[in-house]
């Protein structure tokens, strides 16, 4: 089949400069050129992609690598390119070229240059591709992210169904299917829908080391992620959020709080998604934010940190998303933030769905609540669930091996759990169950009598979270069934029943409370500080620093930092330019002109007078009034008319001007000269700009008076605008 005299292990240092290859890579290289069926199941990192490449360069003809995603064939063809040889040794063939393009990629296949080409399983059903291939020769057919066959699988496709059928039309050769999860039942599904039951299957070991798995409640989500970068500074990280909306915003936040970040779903057009992948990869962007829904197809060695802002629907897409961290080895740590509200959420979803569609998302998220409530090792726990056993009980690096939950005995509380389930007829959600154990009055416990029943108030000497926490590792269990249809109905199952006929002893974990709101979203940073100051010595002191600076820069206090700045500073004591920049109207561009003497001051202030300083970090939110600015600096860079940025946010000119005032005064330089040529003579500019230079205050109204009411308050607001970006920033 091969038509170079090469070896698999001479082949990849010609063709890939390697001298080893990583596990059982040769092996399987062997069998499919050997023209075996083969199976391959290698998590994320361990050199799947070079068990097709290989074989593919070294045989006669062309493989087709089915793909799901245009960004992943993209990413794949250039590192095949970037190995050297002619560009035409890889292609794909797919939407998002035009039609001379796809003309130039079948040119180079009948030409036998091509040795890969990269279709999504759409272009396969297109009769005119089809016929295209079955004119040529085909080394093997591969298929990448095999999963996607099952509906057991993370990322179920049902135009991955089809394959069988369509390769029966085009030719009948070798096939090998790869996939980085797949639990046993996923297993057996693709192999029975490729029609490959005798396929040569290689199953290399899940357990990645160098990652650290953990779970935190989801409080403050935002602050705690950015506290988390910002000890991570510099190094590139993958954050996924369940909705496209969030991953805007989660975005935007980080980019107001100075961390280079990129949002990535795919609501967003093919070219600003290929933009942003390529900026992540050339290291222009720290960060990518991107939906669970939409694959990345990321293929970066060295991403530090993979942060879940929601849990996903699944833990094999837990354990791909994770699996792009640490891809060279070195370190990857996971992050997911939990809510049970996220659960509730995924539920809510599922609803509407065929019945059997339903069955399948309910196993899947309960296996993940399982593993985010789990205190036992979660390393051991996810091995287990794709059918590998982990020796041992510490892993060590994961939160529940490093810092182990506190356990307790609980038998007689889950007896009484379902005692009463049992006692109210078995048709009311947890919320009900948990007032009814502590006897809490509500009108629904009125309504349905739950103050008559014997076990109302059996369990008042615990709280309503603990309660829920043994609800939910009852359900986790399998002692007690939770109905979607019903939102949420508890019934004892038979396990259940059988532990109410006869307990036995039962370990159950005090866990963290994940009852709370979700997000509770971050103060505006001085929300609670504006008005007055907080420390009066200090604030002099800061006025009389403000005084000498602005004396010898030649420019008017205001211009260097306004009262509201001084006020905060008086109250949070920033002693580090970071902190300083977390001070209303300090952007990280006046902080670092002008903020230096006032942090050294602030710092001899704090050691000589022994204050103590609140360790909380100040965190700069994105309401629709962060997502504004965002917007009014975008379209001030492009030059947008600013009449048609201030009508695209629904705001009017004078609202718009507020805004530009704001964040101008934050540091933040806006070139605005483009509009304001068109309004207002050179001449007319230069006048008003020397009147702020040697003015006292910023006031509009005083220059209003000055010059006699000649030029509008707009103008003079947009003069200003000027004055205090080209001086003051």
């Amino acid at each position: 089949m091969t038509n170079v005299d090469l070896t698999p292990k001479d082949a990849l240092e010609q063709f890939f400069g390697f001298k080893q290859f990583k596990g059982e890579q040769e092996a399987i290289i062997q069998s499919v050129l050997d023209g075996n069926n083969t199976f391959v199941i290698m998590p994320t990192g361990g050199g799947k992609s070079l068990c097709y490449q290989l074989p593919a360069l070294m045989s006669e003809g062309t493989a087709i690598v089915v793909s799901p995603l245009i960004a992943l064939m993209k990413n794949q063809v250039d590192a095949i390119r970037g190995f050297g040889g002619d560009e035409g040794v890889a292609h794909f063939l797919n939407s998002s070229l035009s039609r001379t393009e796809a003309i130039r990629v079948k040119k180079d296949i009948k030409s036998g240059i091509t040795k890969l080409l990269y279709v999504a399983p759409e272009s396969l059903t297109k009769k005119e591709n089809v016929e295209f291939l079955s004119d040529i020769k085909i080394s093997f057919f591969a298929i990448d992210e095999a999963h996607c066959i099952s509906e057991w699988g993370h990322d179920f496709r049902p135009e991955y169904r089809r394959l069988r059928t369509i390769f029966d039309e085009i030719k009948r050769v070798p096939m090998i299917a790869l996939t980085a999860t797949a639990t046993e039942k996923v297993q057996e599904d693709i192999l029975k829908n490729l029609d490959i039951p005798g396929a040569r299957t290689f199953k290399d070991s899940f357990n990645r080391p160098n990652l650290f798995y953990e779970v935190r409640p989801k409080v403050n989500v935002g602050k705690e992620i950015i506290k988390f970068i910002k000890q991570h500074s510099g190094r590139s990280g993958i954050i996924y959020c369940l909705s496209r909306k969030k991953v805007e915003e989660m975005a935007e936040m980080l980019t107001v709080n100075g961390i280079k970040a990129l949002p990535y779903h795919a609501g967003m057009d093919a070219g600003q998604r290929a933009e942003h992948q390529d900026r992540f990869l050339m290291e222009d962007v720290d960060v990518i934010v991107a939906t669970i829904a939409f694959g990345m197809g990321i293929d970066k060695p060295d991403v530090r940190f993979v942060i879940h802002h929601d849990i996903p629907k699944s833990l094999e897409s837990y354990y791909q998303e994770t699996g792009r961290g640490g891809r060279d080895g070195g370190e990857g740590i996971c992050v997911a933030f939990y809510s049970y509200k996220d659960i509730e959420k995924l539920e809510k979803f599922l609803q509407g769905k065929p019945v059997a569609e339903q069955e399948i998302g309910k196993q899947l998220l309960a296996d993940t609540v399982s593993y985010a409530e789990t205190s036992m090792c979660r390393r051991k726990f996810l091995l287990h669930y794709f059918g590998e056993l982990l020796p041992g009980d510490n892993c060590g690096a994961c939160d529940n091996c490093t810092t182990p939950k506190e356990s307790f005995e609980g038998k007689d509380d889950l007896e009484q759990v379902l005692q009463a389930v049992k006692e109210s007829k078995e048709r009311h959600r947890a919320k009900f169950i948990c007032d009814l154990l502590t006897g809490t009055e509500t009108s629904e416990i009125k309504n349905y009598k739950g103050d008559k029943l014997e076990c109302y108030g059996s369990g008042n000497e615990r709280t309503i979270q603990h309660w829920m926490a043994v609800i939910r590792q009852a359900v986790v269990g399998g002692f007690l069934h939770k109905d979607i249809e019903t939102y949420g109905n508890l019934s004892l199952t038979e396990a259940g029943k059988k532990f109410l006929k006869k307990p036995v002893s039962i370990t159950f974990v005090k866990e963290r409370d994940y009852t709370g709101d979700v997000d509770q979203g971050d103060d505006e940073p001085g929300s609670a500080t504006r008005g007055i100051a907080a420390d009066e010595r200090l604030m002099t002191m800061l006025r009389e620093l403000r005084q000498e600076v602005s004396r010898k820069q030649k420019l008017p206090p205001y211009v260097i930092f306004q009262d509201p700045s001084l006020e905060e500073m008086t109250i949070r004591y920033p002693v580090t330019m970071e902190e300083l920049t977390q001070v209303t109207g300090v952007g990280p561009g006046k902080a670092q002109k002008y903020g230096k003497a006032f942090v050294d001051l602030i710092a001899r202030y704090v050691e000589e007078n022994d204050i103590e300083r609140a360790e909380e970090m100040v965190v700069r939110t994105v309401g629709a009034k962060s997502g504004l600015k965002v917007h009014i600096i975008q379209n001030v860079d492009r030059k947008m008319p600013m009449d048609a940025i201030a009508r695209a946010k629904g705001i009017n000119m004078n609202a718009l001007l507020t805004e530009m005032e704001t964040i101008v005064m934050s540091g933040t330089r806006m070139d605005i000269n483009y509009h304001l040529n068109d309004v207002l003579e050179l001449d007319a500019q230069e006048e008003i700009m020397e009147y702020f230079r040697g003015a006292e205050t910023d006031s509009i109204e005083d220059a209003h008076k000055e010059f006699d009411g000649d030029f509008s308050e707009e103008e003079l607001r947009l003069v200003r605008l000027r004055f205090l970006s080209e001086v003051g920033n």
